[in-house]
C-alpha cells in the first residue's frame, strides 16, 4: 500500500546507494530473503552482496578508483547486480550502456565517457574489445565468466564501502537521443534514494513481498529502478532473464515466478494482448505500469479487458531520474499520465517561462529532489535544461483542473500545422483504434514550399492483399479529428525504425519522407 511522505525528505550528506539499496538490507536481518530470481536459481541478499565485494576487490585491483567511470556491457542477471553494486562500493561512477550496441557507438562512447574500465560478458566483449583500438579509453576489459567470476572468486566477500555524498556522480544515464546523438545525464546518489522512496513506495507501494518483473532491461533507468533499486530498498526481489523480451518469454516467466509487478512499455502491452491465450493467468500482478511512450485509451482498455490487470502509465526522464508524474492505484484516468508525484513540483509553462492555466498546452517544468546535475560535456544544453532548481524538459503537455497530465509529445514532435498545434500522439492513437493498424508515427515533413505536413507510418496487422487503402485510414481519421490533423500522406511499413534505447525513430522517419528540414 501507498505511504504518506509528508514528513520524508531528500537525502543529504554522507551516502553511498550501494549500502542504501544493498548491504543495509543486511545490517536489517534481511540477508537470508531472495534478492534475485533468475532461471532456476535463487539469490539471497547476502549472496548479492557478497557478489558486489568480489567485484569491487576486483575493481580495485585493476586500478579503478572512486570517482572514475566504468563501463557496463552485461546481459541481465546476477552478474550485472553485483558489477552495478560492486563499482558504487568502490566509489566509482556507473556507465549504463546497452550490450548490444555496435562497434560504431561504442567508440563513440569510450572517446565521450572516457571510462577506465569496461565490465562485459562473453557476447559483447569481443565487439567492445574491437571498438577500443584506438582509443585513449579505457584500459582495458573485465569479462564476466572469463576474468572474473563473482560467484568462484577467491577475493575477500566483504569490502569497505566508499563514503561518497549524496551528491557525488553515482550513474551516467543517457536521454533518448530520438533527434541526435545520446547525451550523458550526470546523476547524484541522493537522486535514486529520492525517487525510490517517492515513487517506489509512495506511488507503487512497493514492500518486501513484492516480485518484480521488467520489460526493459537494466540498462534502461526506468528498468534500474522498478526492478532493481525499488524491490532492494524493501527487501522484496526481482525476476531477471537475459534473453530478449518478448511477449511469449514475459507470459512464461510469469506463469514462473508469480511477479507481483509487471514493468511493461506500450508496445509489448499490445505484444501480450495480442499472445495471450485462455490460459494465461495474470491474477499475481497488483499492477503493471506503463512508460517511454504514450499509452492510447484503446490499448489500455485492451489491457484491463484481456487481464484485469490495473495499468499504470506514467512519465519520467533521465534528468530526473525515473517516474515523477503518475496514474495511481485506483485512481487511473486513461489517457492521462496521471498526477505529479508528492515530493516533485511541475509546472506548465509558455515559451517565456509563464505558466499556463490548466487545459492550455505548454513546456514541461519539474523540480523535486531528483534532478541531474549536468549534461557531460554540454555546457550550453545544460544551462538551458537545468533553470535554478527546475528540469526543464522538451515534453509538452496540459494539465487539467483535477491535476491530471495530458501528455502532448515532445516539442520537436509537435507540429504547427495551419498555425495550430498538432499533438502527434493524439493522432496515433486515433490510428491505433482502427482494426488493421497495429503500430503507426506521426511525424511533420516540411515541403518545398517550407510548410509542415503531418505524415503518417504505419505498420498494419492484416496480410498486403487485405491493406486498406491510404484513403480509407484518412477518411477514419477525418471522421474524428480536425482537418488539419488528417495525415497528408500515409507510409505503410513492415516495422518502425527505433533508437538504442527502443522510442521510435522519428529523425529517421521524417527523413524516409523526404523532409526539407531532416
Amino acid at each position: 500500500m501507498a505511504r504518506s511522505l509528508a514528513l520524508y525528505r531528500p537525502p543529504t550528506g554522507p551516502l553511498n546507494i550501494a549500502d542504501h539499496f544493498l548491504a543495509n538490507r543486511l545490517r536489517e536481518g534481511m540477508g537470508g530473503r531472495q534478492a534475485i530470481r533468475c532461471g532456476e536459481r535463487v539469490f539471497t541478499y547476502r549472496e548479492v552482496d557478497a557478489f558486489a565485494c568480489r567485484f569491487a576487490h576486483a575493481l580495485v585491483r585493476r586500478g579503478v578508483e572512486p570517482e572514475e567511470r566504468v563501463m557496463l556491457a552485461l546481459d541481465d542477471g546476477p552478474a550485472f547486480v553485483a558489477a552495478f553494486f560492486g563499482v558504487l562500493k568502490v566509489g566509482a561512477v556507473v556507465v549504463m550502456t546497452n550490450p548490444g550496441l555496435k562497434q560504431d557507438a561504442v567508440a563513440d562512447l569510450y572517446d565521450y565517457t572516457r571510462a577506465r574500465l569496461v565490465v562485459a560478458d562473453a557476447q559483447s566483449a569481443a565487439t567492445y574489445r574491437a571498438a577500443m583500438e584506438g582509443q585513449r579509453f579505457p584500459d582495458g576489459i573485465m569479462v564476466v565468466g572469463e576474468d572474473f567470476d563473482p560467484e568462484t572468486s577467491e577475493l575477500p566477500d566483504r569490502f569497505d564501502t566508499f563514503p561518497t555524498h549524496a551528491d557525488d556522480p553515482a550513474i551516467w544515464l543517457f536521454s533518448g537521443g530520438t533527434t541526435g546523438r545520446p547525451k550523458a545525464v550526470v546523476q547524484p546518489h541522493r537522486s535514486f534514494a529520492n525517487t525510490a522512496e517517492l515513487y517506489g513506495r509512495g506511488v507503487l507501494g512497493i514492500g518486501p513481498d513484492d516480485v518484480t518483473l521488467s520489460v526493459p532491461k537494466l540498462f534502461f533507468g526506468y528498468a534500474t529502478g522498478a526492478n532493481l533499486l525499488f524491490p532492494f530498498l524493501v527487501g522484496g526481489s526481482c525476476v531477471l532473464f537475459p534473453e530478449r523480451s518478448t511477449a511469449e518469454r514475459l507470459l512464461e516467466l510469469i506463469a514462473e515466478h508469480r511477479p507481483t509487478i509487471l514493468i511493461n512499455v506500450p508496445t509489448m502491452v499490445s505484444k501480450m494482448v495480442a499472445a495471450a491465450s485462455d490460459g494465461d493467468d495474470l491474477s499475481c500482478l497488483r499492477l503493471s505500469t506503463s512508460a517511454g511512450e504514450a499509452l492510447p485509451v484503446e490499448l489500455y482498455q485492451r489491457w484491463r479487458e484481456r487481464f484485469g490487470v490495473e495499468l499504470l502509465d506514467g512519465l519520467g526522464t533521465a534528468e530526473m531520474w525515473h517516474v515523477f508524474v503518475s496514474n495511481r492505484p485506483g485512481a487511473v484516468k486513461p489517457g492521462t499520465l496521471g498526477q505529479v508525484v508528492e515530493g516533485f513540483e511541475l509546472r506548465v509553462c509558455d515559451d517565456e517561462g509563464q505558466e499556463l492555466p490548466a487545459g492550455e498546452t505548454g513546456w514541461l517544468w519539474v523540480k523535486g529532489g531528483s534532478r541531474a546535475i549536468a549534461y557531460w560535456q554540454l555546457q550550453d544544453a545544460s544551462e538551458h535544461a537545468f533553470r535554478g532548481s527546475w528540469y526543464v524538459s522538451g515534453d509538452m503537455i496540459r494539465r487539467d483542473v483535477e491535476g491530471y497530465v495530458t501528455y502532448c509529445g515532445r516539442g520537436d514532435d509537435m507540429l504547427k500545422v495551419a498555425g495550430k498545434w498538432l499533438a502527434p500522439a493524439e493522432v496515433e492513437g486515433l490510428l491505433l483504434e482502427h482494426p488493421s493498424v497495429a503500430q503507426c508515427a506521426v511525424v511533420g515533413v516540411v515541403d518545398d514550399a517550407g510548410l509542415t505536413k503531418p505524415h503518417a507510418f504505419v505498420v498494419l496487422k492484416t496480410a498486403e492483399d487485405e491493406a486498406p487503402a491510404e484513403a480509407d485510414l484518412a477518411a477514419f481519421v477525418r471522421e474524428r479529428l480536425d482537418h488539419y490533423k488528417v495525415p497528408r500522406a500515409f507510409h505503410l511499413r513492415g516495422e518502425l525504425p527505433q533508437t538504442h534505447l527502443g522510442k521510435v525513430d522519428r529523425g529517421a522517419l521524417r527523413r524516409a519522407a523526404g523532409s526539407k528540414a531532416g
